[in-house]
C-alpha cells in the first residue's frame, strides 16, 4: 500500500509510526508527508521544526510543508505519488475537493471525537470542558465540509475526572495509532462499510481563542474544574484578581459537602484561604465551591495554594472576576 500522510502536531506522531508500519508490512511505503510550514516557538521565538516533520525524517521520508492547499500544487504533488489514500490526522488545514480525490481511494481523517460529536479544531478540550464522560477517536472518508464524512470505524475511552487535555490528548494518540493497524486497510480494501453520521446530532469543536479561557463561576463546581483542565496549557483557565490582574488556575477540585466559612457566599467570592487550602464558591448562587490547588499570578511563577495566600495573592473574602 502506497499512502501519503498529512499531520502537523505531536498528537498525529504515533499514527504515522503506525501507518509505515502497515504500508511496510504489505510491501508499500508512506510515499511523502505533508505538514505545516516550520513556526516560531518558544519564548525566543526560534522557528521550530513540527514534530511531524522531525519524525518523518528520522524515517526517512520526503517531507513538503506547502504554504497554500488550493493552488492545484498539493493536489498535483500527491497524484504524482499515485498513493492508495492520505492518511490526515491534525494536519490543520482544510483541504480542497482536487486534494480529496488525488489518492486513489481518497483521503481519509483520524478524528479525536466519536462523531458526529466535537466536530472542529479542539474537540479533545471541548469534549472535557463539557464534562463528557467517554470521548474517542473515528476513522472517517474525508469530504469537503467539516468533519462530516461517513464513518468506517470508531474507538472510545473514558476521560479521566482529572485529565487535562495534554494528558487526554496522548491518550487519543496511541487510540489513534492503534485505529490506523486494525482498521485502515481493510477501509482501503473496501472491506469496511462507511456510514454516514447522523448531522442532526452533531456538535461544534471550533478552535480555541484567548477569551475561552476566563472562568464563569456561575457555573457548577464540576464544570469550573472541567474548564480549568480543558484549557490547560492554552489559552489556560484565569480569573481576575481585584487589581485586574489575571490568575491563571493551574490545578483545581471540586469541594464535596459544605464549606465552614464567616464569608458571604457569591459566585467568585474565596471562603477560605489558609494552610487548609484556597476554597472558592460557585454556582449559580455560590452554593457550590472549588478548591484551587495551584495556581499563577500575572508575572510570577505557579505557585501552590498555600503559598499564593503565604504571599497574599488570595484571601478570605476577596471576590475574583470572571464572566
Amino acid at each position: 500500500m502506497r499512502a501519503v500522510f498529512m499531520g502537523t502536531p505531536e498528537i498525529a506522531v504515533p499514527a504515522l509510526d503506525a501507518l509505515v508500519e502497515v504500508c511496510r508490512a504489505r510491501g508499500g511505503d508512506v510515499v511523502g508527508v505533508v505538514c505545516q510550514p516550520d513556526r516560531p516557538a518558544g519564548r525566543g521565538m526560534q522557528l521550530a521544526e513540527p514534530p511531524v516533520k522531525v519524525r518523518a525524517r528520522a524515517l526517512g521520508l520526503e517531507v513538503i510543508q506547502p504554504t497554500k492547499v488550493r493552488d492545484g500544487a498539493l493536489a498535483r504533488w500527491v497524484r504524482d505519488k499515485q498513493a492508495d489514500v492520505a492518511l490526515v490526522i491534525a494536519y490543520g488545514r482544510i483541504l480542497p475537493r482536487d486534494v480529496l480525490e488525488a489518492p486513489r481511494r481518497g483521503c481519509m481523517n483520524l478524528h479525536a471525537s466519536i462523531l458526529p460529536r466535537y466536530r472542529g479544531a479542539a474537540p479533545i478540550a471541548w469534549a472535557i470542558e463539557s464534562d463528557a464522560r467517554e470521548t474517542g477517536v473515528a476513522l472517517m472518508q474525508m469530504d469537503e465540509g467539516l468533519d462530516t464524512g461517513p464513518v468506517y470505524a470508531v474507538r472510545a475511552l473514558p476521560i479521566g475526572p482529572d485529565e487535562t487535555t495534554p494528558e487526554l490528548s496522548r491518550r487519543i494518540a496511541a487510540l489513534a495509532a492503534e485505529l490506523v493497524r486494525d482498521a485502515l486497510c481493510d477501509a482501503v480494501d473496501g472491506k469496511l462499510t462507511a456510514v454516514a453520521q447522523d448531522h442532526a446530532a452533531h456538535t461544534e469543536a471550533r478552535i480555541l481563542t484567548k477569551d475561552d479561557g476566563l472562568v464563569d463561576f456561575t457555573r457548577p463546581a464540576r464544570a469550573v474544574h472541567a474548564h480549568v483542565r480543558a484549557m490547560t496549557p492554552w489559552p489556560a483557565a484565569f480569573a481576575r484578581l481585584p487589581d485586574g490582574k489575571a490568575l491563571k488556575l493551574l490545578r483545581t477540585r471540586p469541594v464535596e459537602g459544605p464549606i465552614a466559612s464567616a464569608v458571604a457566599r457569591a459566585p467568585g467570592v474565596v471562603l477560605v484561604a489558609d494552610k487548609s487550602g484556597v476554597v472558592v464558591a460557585c454556582g449559580p448562587r455560590g452554593e457550590e465551591a472549588v478548591a484551587i490547588l495551584e495556581a499563577q499570578a500575572e508575572g510570577k511563577k505557579p505557585a501552590s495554594a498555600g503559598d499564593l495566600v503565604n504571599g497574599r495573592t488570595l484571601g478570605a473574602g476577596m471576590r475574583l472576576g470572571g464572566r
